[in-house]
Parts: C-alpha cells; structure tokens; sequence
C-alpha cells in the first residue's frame, strides 16, 4: 500500500490555487504562459485605440482581458455559449448607443476591438487563435487611420512581430517551446520579407491617400477657421509640430517668417470670422498682387491642419507649370484669394510637401470697393463702448490724420502704456475689448491684434485680423527648421488707399523678441520633460532634437514618398519619361522574379538534407560496403547490433563507435552538433579493416 501524501502546510492551504500558480510563473503550463502572452499582445495591440474610442471600451476591453487571464490562471472552463453571447449583445448594443451606428470608422473599430477581446473566451482550438492573430493583423492596420508617425510605426512594428511570435507558438504543438525562440524564428521570418516589402513600397502606385478619411474630421486641428479670445494662447501651449520649412540660399530673417492663415473679417462681438466675399472658391481673376526685390525658395513638410487652406508665407504667388503647387499637388485644386490666402478645395488631412517660392516685399489690395470697406469698418453694436469711446477721444486729439499715423499712434501707446505680453491672461466677459485694452492689459498676440484692429475701425480705416505663424526654430542637420503650434500668432492688417494693405504686430511693440528672434513664450513641459530638465536640460534638448531629426526623416523619406518620387526613382534607373507603365512592367519583373527566386529557393531547401540526416546517409553508406543492410529508419543503437550480429567480435570497435553516437545524440544533456573528425576517421578505420579482412 503506497504511503499517504503528508499534509499541506497550512499557509499553502489558505493561498487560492491560481495565486499558487502566479507565484511559480517559471513553472506555468504551456497553455497557462501562452494564453497569459496572447492577452498581453493584445491589450499592447489595441492599446492606442482605446484613447481614441469611448470611455466603456477600455474599461469592457480591461475587463474582458483580465477575466480571460483568471481563467488561465485558475485552470477554470471557458464560459459558455449564452453567457458570450450576452456579453456581446451588450457590446453591440453599447456600441449603437454611443456611435448610433454601426457603420463608420469609429463604430467599426470599437466593434473590431470589442470583438477580439471577446474572441479570447472561447480559445478552444487553433483556428480560434488564429482568428485572434488576424484580428489582431487587421486592427495593427486601421492605426494608421489615426496616425502615420514614426512613433507610431514603432508600435505597428512590435505588434506585428508579437503577433507573428503568437502565430509560430500556435504552430509548434509539441513540447513548450521558449518565447525567445519563437521570437526569434518570427523576426527572422519578417528579416527575410524585408526586402520584398521595401520593393513594393518604392514601385506599388499611389494613388493617394491610404489612410485619409474625407468625410472625417477628427484630430488635431491646430489653427481655427474662426478666432476667439484665448484660443491662440490654448493652441500656443501646444508643442506639437505644425509644419518644417526649408530655405535654399539665404532665409530670410525671423522678423519676415510670417506664414499667412485665416484672414478674419467678420467680427460679432465675440468671434471673428473669414469674410462673407472672401469665401473659398477659386476666383474669376488672380489676386492684386505686385511684388519686389529678391525672391526665396523654400520647401514646407506641412503636417494635417485639418482646414482647406496651406500656411505659407508671405507672399507666394501662384506659378504656372509643373513648379508651381497645382503641378506639384494635380489631385487638388489650389487658388490664392484676394486675401493673399492659398486655399484649397479640401480640409488638408494628410501630410503634404510642396516647394515654392515666396517675396518678402510685396503689396496687395491696392484696390478695395465701397462695400468691402464698409464691411472692414463695421464694428458690432452695443460692444466695448469704452473702447469706441476712447477711440474718439484719440481722433479728436491727432485731428484728421492718415491711416500710417493712427496705426503709429496705437503701437507707441502699446508700447509706453505698460501691457504685459502672457500665456495666461485669464478668461473675459462680454466686452472683452474693453477689458484688455483699458483695465487689465494683459493679454496674448490675439488680445493685441484684435484690439488693434478694433480700434482702428472705430477710426474709420478698413482693418482686419490675420492668424498663422510666425517664426521658426533654429535648422537641424538637414537644413529643416521645424514651425510648432506654439509659433501661432496673429497680427492686423489695416488698408491704406492706393497702396494696399499693410502689416502691423502689436506684439511686436510690447515683446519685440516674440518676432525678432522667434521666442515664443515657454511652455510648461511635461512630467518627463521636466524630469529630464531636472538631470540635465542640454541632454534634454539634445534628445528632443534627435527625434524631431528622425521624425523628419520619416516623414520626408517615407511619409512624403509620392508618385513624383516614384517616377523620378525611375528616371534615375535610366527610364526615359516615366509613366505609370514603366512602373507597372517595373512591378510585374519584380513580382515574376521574386515568384522565380521564391520557387528555386524551394526546390533547393526540398533536396536539402538536415545534417544529422546528411550523417546517418553517409553512415549508411560506408556500412553497406561491409555488408550491413542500414536502413534510413536505423538509429545508431540499432547499427551496432546489426554490426556485431554480422561480425562478431571483429567488428565490437565499429560497434561501439556507434553506440557512442547514440549517446551523443539522444542520451541526457545530448549535443546537438555533430560528431568531430576522429569519430569519423575512427568509423572509416573499421569498415576499411572489416573490408579487407575475413568476416
């Protein structure tokens, strides 16, 4: 009778038995590990869609997963078939509520999401995880309906090399093989796909955006279409990159780096907005534009502003031809307003780069109609009327004056009036004008500018408000300067007869180093920008400069890779006037050839043997020749048998040579190479003696 198993000590008894086995993790089943990885993978996979999705997705995907890994812990069934399929009435009908569809992006990948996460609790078989594994395929795909940045090409990356891992583990059954190991075999896997995947980025047409959503108009926006008092401070705290711009020859002084946006007319009291005669739709005839001096050429990466306008600078002019933008960019429709804006027939919702050219001396609007002045006159009743008040007592006391004189006249009373140039000018009340420009004086570049053009108007000249950029950082290695959202500004514009309209910043007057050296004011860093600040503020910059230098890269070399760039990759290979043939014959060769390499690579691996089984052929070989019949199923054990059956005692060395090999190969902590040359000169000897002596 076998001896009774001595009790559990009694604080094993108290322990659950799942927290027993999260305790010895090293000894985890290989379903309990593999499980636990595959949950893992996939809360990483979905991970950055869940900051894009509503609220109760995270918390149900969070839910699900962890139920789903105190099963695996526990060793518990599966739930069943009604129970699931509640769960995922309920996530259906969620999904109604919140996105009251389902059909759209966002309806769609909640339900993608939600679907994978439940596919979890009912891994009863292979196909069901590799249903998962696709799933999870499709979902590392639809980030990109979000983003296309390098950081987020990071994550594409080590989620298709995690669910690559996942889908070599599903296919080796036997044994618990380590997860380095299959790791490895799926990077190496990926390794040898790599180059048929950098020919098809350079050669696969573009047809333009991928990824671009039309109808979509998520994200960030950067600038606004309309102004508000505080929304340019907001978008001022912002580091983000709004667009790179790069100089050939000489760049012009920050003083000049003004890149134009929305022109705002329309003012009610609280909002400005662009002008009703100034909406976008290409216009019978070219703005009024006359330029001078020496021009600059310049390249702008512009990142998604998601409006229908280019932020370029001024002034561009429009160029026929292929230089021009509508010969750079032929799938939009392009047009300079008379308000000296390039609009655009589409919210610009993807990366674009173009080249253009732009002077710094220029004059526009010489002529204006009686109406539009009217129009740039108006000022909304009952608003600021302290405001209008002091305005009148400033025309009284300068008399009739022309507009250069007035506009002089206000940036000296900025300038001598003790204004405080601020991030942080607190919110205002109705008459906001009156607040800023009287009581409080302090403000933002769009408290300074929509002042200023308040005023002006309450003195009768046509003004208005203008937003963009101003200023650039210092340029990289690669000749870009990167413009951020924290470079947005705004300044006025104010109509003088005959000669147009002219440019005054009043932020200039009471910050001259916001404009003159392009110093925006300093936003507060993050919680690791600080940290890093803290241990070394010269390390800090030096590592953010390193990835924005990447990030450019990325965006300029991959990201910006177009169908020009295609075709001048082909001239460049020697094709005379590229077109889309010569890129589809280029494709079809390099299809037909990597098809052709592909199936002799296969004939080749198919006649090749591993080489323990090179070695036991060749053993079969050399014992035939004394007269032993080997057979390709014979391990070594079953050799020296046949051996010392045929020979006796004349062929025990031969014998035991093999039988060494049999402990070579297959006894504990057995070697994986193969036998060294004495073996085999060992193994020559003896069949050579056994040959030329009598059996």
């Amino acid at each position: 009778m076998d001896a009774a198993r001595p009790p559990a000590p009694a604080a094993d008894r108290a322990t659950p038995a799942w927290r027993q086995r999260l305790g010895s993790w090293r000894q985890w089943p290989r379903e309990t590990r593999d499980t636990l990885f595959q949950l893992a993978l996939i809360a990483w996979v979905v991970g950055p869609h869940l900051t894009h999705l509503a609220p109760w997705v995270a918390a149900f995907t969070a839910l699900v997963l962890l139920w789903r890994a105190r099963l695996a812990l526990r060793g518990a069934p599966l739930p069943g078939r009604w129970l699931l399929g509640g769960v995922l009435a309920a996530a259906v009908g969620l999904t109604v509520l919140t996105e009251q569809s389902l059909l759209g992006k966002t309806a769609g990948i909640t339900l993608l999401v939600l679907l994978m996460a439940l596919k979890t609790l009912e891994l009863r078989a292979r196909r069901d995880a590799l249903v998962v594994f696709f799933l999870g395929f499709f979902l590392v795909l639809t980030h990109c309906l979000y983003s296309q940045s390098l950081l987020m090409a990071l994550h594409m990356l080590l989620s298709t090399w995690g669910l690559l891992t996942a889908v070599v583990l599903a296919n080796m059954p036997v044994g618990k093989p380590p997860l380095w190991r299959a790791a490895a075999l799926a990077a190496r896997s990926a390794l040898l796909g790599l180059p048929l995947m950098a020919a098809l980025f350079l050669l696969f047409p573009r047809f333009g955006p991928l990824w671009g959503l039309p109808q979509d108009a998520g994200g960030r926006t950067g600038l606004s279409g309309t102004l508000r008092l505080g929304g340019v401070a907001n978008l001022a705290n912002d580091e983000a990159i709004a667009f790179r711009v790069r100089f050939q020859g000489t760049a012009p002084p920050d003083e000049a780096l003004y890149f134009r946006g929305p022109v705002l007319s329309r003012f009610d009291g609280q909002e400005w907005r662009p002008a009703a005669f100034g909406a976008p739709r290409p216009p019978t005839r070219g703005p009024d534009l006359q330029v001078a001096g020496a021009p600059v050429a310049y390249e702008v990466m512009l990142e998604p502003i998601r409006l229908p306008l280019l932020p370029l600078l001024e002034a561009t002019p429009p160029v026929a031809g292929p230089a021009g933008l509508a010969g750079q960019l032929p799938d939009w429709s392009l047009w300079l307003g008379s308000d000296l804006q390039w609009h655009t027939d589409r919210l610009v919702g993807e990366r674009l780069q173009v080249r253009a050219t732009a002077w710094p001396r220029f004059r526009h609007g010489q002529q204006l109609s009686p109406h539009e002045q009217l129009l740039l006159r108006t000022l909304p009743e009952g608003f600021n009327p302290r405001t209008l008040a002091w305005a009148a007592q400033l025309h009284a006391q300068l008399g009739e004056v022309d507009a250069r004189t007035l506009a002089s006249a206000l940036l000296v009373h900025i300038r001598r009036s003790s204004y405080v140039y601020t991030l942080q000018p607190g919110s205002f009340g109705r008459d906001a004008i009156d607040e800023f420009w009287l009581d409080r004086r302090e403000g933002f570049c769009e408290h300074f500018a929509t002042a200023f053009v308040v005023v002006m108007r309450a003195l009768g000249v046509p003004a208005r408000v203008v937003t963009g950029y101003q200023g650039a950082e210092p340029p990289d290695v690669d000749g870009w300067r990167i413009v951020r959202q924290s470079h947005a500004h705004a300044w006025a514009e104010y109509w003088v007869p005959d000669e147009g309209w002219q440019r005054a910043d009043p932020t200039a007057a009471v910050a001259p180093e916001r404009v003159r050296s392009s110093r925006p004011l300093p936003v507060q860093p993050g919680l690791v920008q600080s940290a890093l600040r803290g241990v070394s503020p010269a390390l800090a910059s030096r590592l953010r400069a390193a990835w924005e230098l990447l990030d450019s890269r990325w965006n300029q070399w991959v990201m910006g890779y177009s169908r020009t760039t295609q075709f001048d990759l082909l001239a460049r290979l020697g094709v005379r006037q590229p077109d889309w043939a010569d890129l589809a014959r280029g494709l079809v060769l390099l299809l037909a050839a990597v098809a052709t390499g592909a199936a002799a690579w296969a004939w080749l691996d198919r006649r090749r043997q591993p080489p323990w089984q090179r070695l036991q052929t060749r053993l079969a070989e050399r014992l035939r020749l004394v007269g032993i019949d080997a057979r390709p199923h014979h391990g070594p054990r079953t050799l020296a048998a046949l051996v010392r059956a045929r020979h006796g005692t004349a062929g025990e060395a031969l014998a035991q040579a093999l039988d060494a090999l049999d402990r070579w190969r297959y006894a504990p902590g057995a070697q994986a190479a193969l036998p060294d040359r004495r073996w085999w000169a060992q193994v020559r000897s003896e069949t050579g003696r056994l040959r030329s002596g009598p059996s």
